[in-house]
C-alpha cells in the first residue's frame, strides 16, 4: 500500500544539475578555488549550508560560506526568472500522480529556489507540503528531509514511494525506509551502492505511472 508519493525537485522535476554546476563552476573559478573531478557528485544533494562551506572551505574559494550561498543562490534566482528548466512531461506525471496520492516535496534546493520552480511550473498546488534540506539538520545523503516531509503529511516513510535522481539523494530516501524510484540523469549516473537501493530504475520520469506504484504496494 502506498499512502504518498515524496518528490525531489532537481534533477526530478527540474533539470537544474547542469545549472547549478555552470553557475557554482563559474563562481568557484571567478574567486580563487579550485573545482576538483569528483566535486559534483559530491555537492548532489548537499544542502545549502553544506555545499557553501564546500566552495568556502575545500575548493579554496575567497568567500565566506555565507557569502557564497547568499551570491550563488542569486545567480540561480536570476536563472530561474529567465526560464525554469522543467523535464519534458515532468509536470503531467506530477499532476497525474497527485490525482491519486498526496505529495511530498523534499529538496537540497534553497526555499526560494523551490517556491520560484513551482510557481512558474503551476506545480505549487499539487503538493501538500514541501521542504528545504535548509531547514533540516542535515542534508542528503541523511534522510532528514524525507522524514520531516513525511511527517507533514502525516503518513510513515516506509509506506511512501520517493522519486530521486542522484546517488545521495537514493541513499537519503533510502535510509528513510521509502521504497525508492531512481531516474537518474544521463550525466550523472548512480553509484553501484546506490542503484542497488532502489526499487526501480527509470529511463525517464514519464515513466513513472500509477500503475508503478500500485505495484510497489
Amino acid at each position: 500500500m502506498v499512502d504518498a508519493v515524496l518528490f525531489d525537485l532537481d534533477g526530478v522535476i527540474v533539470d537544474s544539475e547542469p545549472v547549478w554546476e555552470e553557475v557554482r563552476r563559474a563562481y568557484v573559478a571567478a574567486h580563487g578555488g579550485t573545482w576538483q573531478p569528483d566535486t559534483q557528485r559530491r555537492l548532489m544533494g548537499m544542502s545549502t549550508g553544506e555545499w557553501a562551506g564546500y566552495l568556502s572551505g575545500e575548493l579554496g574559494v575567497d568567500r565566506s560560506a555565507e557569502q557564497v550561498a547568499t551570491e550563488v543562490v542569486a545567480e540561480m534566482a536570476r536563472r530561474y526568472a529567465e526560464r525554469v528548466p522543467l523535464i519534458d512531461g515532468a509536470d503531467a506525471v506530477v499532476r497525474g500522480v497527485a490525482a491519486r496520492w498526496p505529495l511530498g516535496l523534499a529538496s537540497s534546493s534553497p526555499t526560494r529556489l523551490i517556491a520560484a520552480a513551482l510557481d512558474a511550473t503551476g506545480l505549487a498546488v499539487a503538493f501538500g507540503a514541501t521542504l528545504s534540506t535548509e531547514e533540516t539538520a542535515r542534508g542528503k545523503p541523511a534522510p532528514d528531509v524525507w522524514l520531516a516531509v513525511a511527517a507533514r503529511l502525516g503518513v510513515d516513510p516506509a509506506r511512501c514511494v520517493a522519486v530521486e535522481d542522484s546517488s545521495n539523494g537514493v541513499r537519503s530516501a533510502a535510509a528513510a525506509g521509502c521504497r525508492v524510484v531512481a531516474v537518474p540523469h544521463g550525466s550523472y549516473p548512480l553509484d553501484p551502492d546506490a542503484e542497488a537501493l532502489a526499487a526501480v530504475l527509470l529511463p525517464s520520469i514519464d515513466a513513472l505511472t500509477p500503475e508503478l506504484l500500485d505495484g510497489l504496494g
